[in-house]
């Protein structure tokens, strides 16, 4: 039995998620898979059930799980708590030790008319952000005052080489370059990245390192966004770059992610916030959420049942299949009753395959 934690969260993750996970549920029955869902509060929700965004029992429950799916945190409604359900994010990942997040982006050729750069830029674009998650800024100290603040942004040489240890083995199952991103005229600490990513690289001569400021960065994902394969990059300047680039595919609805580490339960996420301007008008579109669930089932050990719900995913989106934010009028739970049709034609199109292998194998016995 694999035990999956699922966090729907705030906003629209509710909705998102119950789409990622209904697919989930048919895929495990179909193919045995044993997957077992589990749902728990968290963010704002358990803010208002509980009085904090991450309680005792979700944070046990997500140490216990082979994996964890979060839909959304956040909104307006908890701006003034003492602990924002965002904090609930940060400690959790944290708590898992989940330096590693994962965000893959391409330009699809049927959707290229919602792309805002033209087909001749954006085609073919396939991009993966490799980005620190639990050092740097959003984790340092910081201290608030009247006319004053201050938030401290500090590396260790540690922190630097596991993260880019992933980024270089990301690189090497894909097209074999890695453009370190940071601002090293200027930070101590970027300084510190591209002196110890330049040692790093020296491991993996299969693979070309570049390095680029952050800036330059910015304006390269707009102005020719092929020229990148694997960014590896520090845990503010990914957040960013990563959210640039989503809007390159048409939509930041259509992005997953992956938060790994070294042994524990991986998260998995859409890379969208909680949206409680669409919350319950069952529009939201969840492709980034099912993308998610993709990535879980490959970091699994499930790879090939993973392709085929990514192939139904893309099916969908091909066919024309489309939510509003990308042009259409597509429901959320209409878009994932597509997919999960697709993914039966996927399932029935394998089955037929494997039964004609194992009659091709006996007659050749």
């Amino acid at each position: 039995m694999i035990n999956i934690v699922v966090l729907p969260g705030d906003g629209i993750g509710p909705e998102v998620t119950a789409q990622a996970v209904a697919c989930l549920t048919e895929l495990s029955a179909e193919r045995d898979l044993g997957l077992r869902f589990s749902e728990h509060d968290f963010g704002g929700v358990a803010i208002d059930r509980h009085g904090l965004p991450l309680p005792e029992a979700t944070l046990e429950a997500c140490r216990n799980a082979d994996a964890v799916i979060l839909g959304a945190v956040g909104g307006d409604k908890w701006n003034d708590a003492a602990e924002r359900p965002e904090a609930g994010l940060l400690k959790l990942r944290e708590e898992l030790g989940l330096f590693a997040n994962l965000r893959p982006a391409r330009v699809l050729e049927a959707l290229q008319d919602v792309s805002p750069l033209r087909p001749d830029i954006s085609k073919g674009a396939d991009i993966l952000i490799v980005r620190e998650l639990t050092s740097g800024i959003y984790f340092g100290e910081r201290s608030s005052a009247h006319d004053a603040a201050s938030d401290v942004c500090s590396y260790t040489r540690e922190e630097i080489e596991r993260i880019a240890h992933v980024a270089f083995r990301a690189a090497e199952h894909r097209r074999h370059k890695v453009t370190s991103v940071d601002k090293a005229n200027v930070l101590a600490t970027s300084k510190l990245w591209r002196e110890t990513v330049t040692e790093v690289a020296k491991s993996y001569p299969g693979v070309e390192l570049e390095h680029m400021y952050v800036d330059a960065c910015a304006m390269v994902l707009i102005t020719n966004p092929r020229r990148f394969d694997v960014i590896l990059t520090e845990n503010m300047f990914g957040d960013i770059l990563s959210d640039e680039l989503s809007v390159i595919g048409g939509s930041i609805g259509l992005l997953g992610s992956a938060s790994v580490g070294s042994g524990g339960p991986g998260l998995f996420e859409p890379i969208h916030g909680s949206a409680p301007q669409i919350a319950g008008l069952n529009v939201a579109n969840p492709a980034g959420a099912i993308a998610s669930a993709v990535m879980m089932l490959e970091e699994l050990g499930l790879g090939d049942s993973g392709r085929l719900l990514a192939s139904a995913l893309e099916t969908t989106l091909l066919e024309g299949c489309r939510t509003s934010d990308l042009g259409g009028d597509a429901s959320c739970s209409e878009f994932g009753e597509q997919v999960r049709e697709n993914l039966r034609d996927c399932l029935s199109r394998s089955g037929a395959y494997r039964e004609l292998f194992a009659m091709n194998r006996g007659l050749c016995a």
